[in-house]
């Protein structure tokens, strides 16, 4: 007789996608592993990214900290938090010695996640940090006090690679890239790479990219299939087996200031970034 078998499914580019476990609960939070949300190309879904993966790892029972430092404040809206109301954010501890980052945080709807929200402000504190002694490693001290109370910090960067992204990446240990399954979208990430290791030769050792996450994926298309094979091709195993479709559902989510885990909790969007928050853990880059 012969035996039915069961054929492992395979991910975007025909790797054996591995069924990532869900992460076991923590018997204790902290300290945090740190990870930039960077791509110097705006709109390739940095923010929708590191709120919807946020959102995951917080649902999995992982204590998670978003630090908006973009500002535009995109990561704060999409969150429900209005920039323009707020009379203190992540310019503030970035510029006064004495202000104190649990007055700052602010919590979401989302149980076990926390904003550090910004706005129109911080774009001044790129001008201002340029005269600070050790000016690359401002972001790092402003964090020290709350590394013991977080499993995971994202940081959602602005689309450059100025000096308030060269402070992301100083004070993180991952960097996580989402890059939109386009050509023009391919372009920039060798520079981006490029700024990684000189942060890593320079002022931040232990930096590393936790890998290359396709968004905007359709796999109906023969283009979007193309870049995430050119993607394979350039960077191996750091383009993550998860990748993000394109949906509406991800728009609709940010009108509603909801991760899209709570807003469609069994939508493939929410389910996408469920995986990706198990493959980083299983990964071991992420708590």
């Amino acid at each position: 007789m012969s035996q039915e078998t069961t054929e492992q499914p395979l991910d975007a580019v025909g790797r054996p996608l591995p069924a990532f476990a869900v992460p076991a609960p923590l018997a204790s939070h902290g300290p945090a592993r740190v990870i930039a949300m960077c791509n110097q190309k705006g709109g390739v879904g940095k923010t929708t990214t590191t709120i919807n993966l946020a959102a995951a790892l917080a649902e999995y029972g992982r204590r998670v900290l978003i630090v908006d430092f973009d500002p535009q404040g995109a990561a704060s809206v999409g969150l429900g938090i209005s920039p323009h109301e707020l009379d203190r954010t992540i310019y503030n501890l970035l510029m006064e010695r004495d202000a104190d980052i649990h007055e700052i945080i602010r919590h979401t709807a989302v149980p076990n996640l926390d904003l550090l929200p910004a706005n129109i402000d911080l774009s001044a504190a790129e001008v201002q940090l340029v005269g600070e002694v050790a000016r690359e490693s401002v972001l790092a001290r402003v964090l020290r006090p709350v590394m013991d109370e977080y499993d995971v910090v994202f940081i959602d960067c602005q689309p450059s690679l100025g000096l308030l992204t060269v402070n992301a990446l100083t004070a993180s240990h991952g960097v996580l890239i989402p890059l939109e399954c386009e050509f023009f979208a391919l372009r920039g990430v060798a520079l981006l790479i490029e700024t990684i290791e000189k942060v890593r030769d320079r002022l931040n050792p232990r930096l590393e990219v936790d890998g290359i996450l396709a968004t905007m994926y359709d796999s109906r298309t023969l283009h979007a299939r193309e870049v995430v094979t050119r993607v394979r091709e350039a960077f191996g195993d750091t383009l993550l087996h998860t990748v993000i479709g394109r949906t509406v559902k991800f728009p609709d989510a940010t009108v509603a200031a909801e991760p899209i885990t709570q807003y469609a909790p069994t939508h493939a969007g929410a389910e996408a970034y469920r995986q990706l928050a198990r493959e980083l853990v299983a990964r071991g880059d992420a708590a």
